[in-house]
Parts: C-alpha cells; sequence; structure tokens
C-alpha cells in the first residue's frame, strides 16, 4: 500500500457534511466527523473583532499520498478556509496503519 497521509479539518459547526460531500467527488473513500469544541474564543474574539463559534467539528480522511492534495484543496474551498474563522486545515504522515490494508483486495 502507498504512503497515507492523514487530512484534519476542523471547521464550523454544521458544515463538516457539505464538505465530506465535496471531499468524496475528489476522490476521499470515506471520512469520520467529530465533534469538538474550540478553547481560543475569548483570544479570537479579542484579536480578530469577530465572533468565532466555539462549536467545531472535526474531520479526519485518510488517503494514499498521491491523491491526498485534490482532496486537500476541494476541502479548503468547500469550508472556505482561507477566509477569517472558518476553521483551519493540516496533513499529518500515517504510521503502523492497522485496519485500512484490506482495501487493496477489495479494489483487485
Amino acid at each position: 500500500m502507498d504512503e497515507i497521509k492523514c487530512i484534519i479539518a476542523i471547521v464550523e459547526r454544521g458544515k463538516a457534511d457539505k464538505i465530506v460531500n465535496k471531499a468524496k467527488k475528489a476522490g476521499a473513500k470515506g471520512a469520520t466527523i467529530m465533534y469538538g469544541r474550540g478553547t481560543g474564543q475569548t483570544e479570537a474574539l479579542k484579536f480578530f473583532n469577530i465572533y468565532i463559534e466555539a462549536s467545531k467539528e472535526i474531520i479526519i480522511i485518510l488517503s494514499e499520498e498521491k491523491f491526498y492534495r485534490d482532496i486537500y484543496n476541494t476541502i479548503i474551498e468547500a469550508g472556505r478556509l482561507k477566509e477569517p474563522g472558518t476553521g483551519i486545515i493540516f496533513t499529518v504522515p500515517v504510521e503502523e496503519l492497522v485496519g485500512l490494508h484490506h482495501r487493496t483486495q477489495i479494489e483487485k
């Protein structure tokens, strides 16, 4: 199996389903959505003079490294992540992955 990247996006509450649907059209095989709460709200309000909802959705997508860029860019566009206060996105390399290797047999 190729190298795997983990794409993590933290977005405004209520936006994850729409973003994940677009990410799937860009090649994502699936996603995990979790709920979270930001702790930097008072600092953001103080420095940026904008309201940022503390309630967040966290999207986690595993992708083969050669395919992740389209998914990553689609999430940025769908979530409008280049606009202030809309969320963040980052990637991390994945090591010692268990439970996903069966995909190679399914896709053959």
